[in-house]
């Protein structure tokens, strides 16, 4: 998410989830949300029934696309051209939010100027939508009071992630809909605690709530309360990615993971490998031997949610404290408690007694969690910024300005994606997930319910492309790219438009990102998962697909 991070400081939901139903218009873009996030699902489809105008844009045909008002389908990696699209039309037909862009925006002009040439018959060219279709949702997502945008990984997981999210701000800033309830932009996060975790300096180029390491402030500010062994760094550090290249060049030498599968979830999985192979020393602290774990020298037993006690912060910045329902199992420990021991054995004591001490910590570290206490959210959590004791916590941000100051315009050009088709490799793939599975389904594949509904990969395929290939229904497939291939049932649907194919990436046995790129975005380091090319050939097998997802 670090698209929104440039955006608006954060990378979190500049709204709450309970505004899903006080919004006029909702535009869903990149999220399969009846799928991905079902309870938000659930609340737009009850928000559309109570009169709510429902935008959708995405490449398949998603659950949602039955309760739209429109649905768009774009070619996969073309979101910035048909957001200028929609912006063109506004701006055009004088639909913006005039006093909104002069009282609170800067740099309108430089971006009105490169919109310009993006009217609907251009981008219905590059994206294949319709251009009545983008006239009709600029109109409807103009006129609502108030619109939201809601997103996910399709926007983000592209070499233009960040282009895309600061192509949804404009957007938002150009029709009003910032600092309002039931507007602003708004990303569901993927993983459970994902914001908390980037809140307290779990991403390579900030401190505690986003305070910059490259900050000479900043930096003096965690020199003086940590007192580490040698001088904090002033540099940005590694990303994912970027850790995993160096393993591979052999200009790093260990890794430390810790709740995460690579082996599974990074792309191009043979060049994991690998690089993985090439370390010194590999830790992985895990509830579950995952396929990353038995690459491992050590593997350190930590405790699934159900055994912790702490906090965790959710997707529309909530900090909500969760109590251990049941004792560690084995010899597993708390993840904090084998972190403090692993330091305190190099040299740097960390001598907590409880997870609150570890909370007082963090919330006199970080402004935005400074009026956050335990005692505040026994029973029902608080929004941040929260900033003192007695701050009832923040609904939604950007009420009365920007972080910072006025909202920034971008000026933002298409860009096609890293890897397009030819030949050889003549269909789009794009990843995601299925609702029974939950990414590298090292929790979920271990449920025999969950299991049955979604037992093992597949492919979806339009009728017209399965019928060139001579792949009828439930026939096994082998999918290639310039990366690898594996094989995996077809579903042939009308779910997938012609000329794209879809692929969830839960399953070892069909291991989809074999197949995918590591082209990176080149601010948020973001893979693009979502765009590469494949070919599809007929594979001999026996079995039935289960049509999932």
């Amino acid at each position: 998410m670090a698209g929104l991070a440039t955006a608006f400081g954060s990378g979190a939901m500049t709204n709450s989830i309970a505004e899903v139903e006080k919004s006029e218009v909702i535009l869903i873009t990149g999220t399969n949300t009846t799928e991905n996030h079902p309870v938000i699902g659930s609340m737009i489809r009850r928000a559309v029934n109570n009169g709510t105008k429902l935008i959708v844009v995405d490449p398949r045909g998603i659950e949602l696309v039955d309760f739209s008002e429109i649905a768009m389908s774009q070619k996969p990696g073309t979101d910035v051209a048909w957001i200028n699209g929609m912006m063109n039309v506004i701006i055009e037909e004088g639909l913006y939010n005039k006093d909104f862009v002069k009282k609170r925006t800067e740099e309108f002009e430089k971006m009105a100027e490169v919109v310009k040439k993006y009217t609907p018959e251009y981008v219905g060219k590059i994206t294949t939508i319709p251009k009545d279709k983008i006239i009709e949702a600029a109109r409807i997502f103009a006129a609502g009071r108030p619109s939201a945008i809601y997103y996910a990984m399709g926007i983000t997981q592209h070499t233009t992630g960040t282009d895309n999210v600061l192509s949804l701000a404009n957007l938002a800033m150009l029709t009003g809909n910032m600092g309002i309830e039931g507007g602003g932009v708004n990303p569901l996060r993927g993983q459970n605690n994902v914001q908390g975790a980037c809140d307290v300096g779990g991403l390579p180029n900030v401190y505690p709530a986003y305070q910059k390491v490259v900050d000479k402030d900043a930096n003096k500010k965690f020199t003086e309360a940590w007192k580490p062994l040698s001088p904090l760094s002033d540099k940005v550090g590694l990303t994912v990615m970027e850790m995993m290249e160096g393993a591979n060049k052999g200009t790093v030498n260990a890794l430390y993971i810790m709740g995460e599968n690579p082996m599974l979830s990074d792309p191009d999985l043979t060049h994991v490998e690998e690089s993985l192979k090439k370390l010194d020393f590999l830790v992985v602290q895990d509830i579950f031997m995952t396929e990353t774990a038995q690459l491992a020298d050590v593997v350190l037993p930590g405790v699934s949610f159900a055994e912790k006690s702490g906090t965790f912060t959710n997707t529309e910045r909530r900090v909500q404290m969760v109590n251990a329902a049941v004792s560690p199992v084995g010899e597993s420990k708390q993840d904090w408690e084998i972190i403090s021991e692993i330091s305190t054995r190099m040299g740097y004591p960390m001598s907590y007694n409880d997870p609150e001490e570890i909370f007082d910590e963090i919330r006199t570290l970080t402004p935005s969690y400074a009026g956050i206490t335990y005692k505040r959210i026994e029973t029902t959590g608080l929004q941040w910024p929260c900033p003192v004791d007695t701050h009832p916590g923040t609904k939604f941000l950007h009420v009365d300005k920007f972080a910072r100051g006025l909202g920034l315009f971008s000026a933002v050009e298409f860009k096609e994606p890293a890897e397009l088709t030819d030949k050889q490799y003549p269909l789009i793939l794009t990843t995601g997930r299925v609702r029974a599975q939950y990414h590298t389904g090292s929790m979920t594949r271990r449920s025999v319910a969950l299991d049955y509904l979604s037992p093992d990969g597949f492919v979806e395929i339009n009728p017209k492309d399965a019928a060139k290939l001579k792949i009828k229904d439930s026939d096994m497939a082998k999918i290639a790219s310039r990366r690898g291939e594996i094989v995996a049932r077809a579903w042939v649907t009308e779910r997938a438009p012609e000329g794209v194919v879809f692929m969830p990436f839960h399953f070892a046995e069909s291991a989809t990102n074999i197949l995918t790129n590591t082209a990176l975005d080149p601010v948020g380091k973001i893979p693009e998962y979502k765009v590469c090319a494949v070919k599809i050939s007929k594979e001999d097998a026996k079995g039935k697909a289960k049509k999932t997802g």
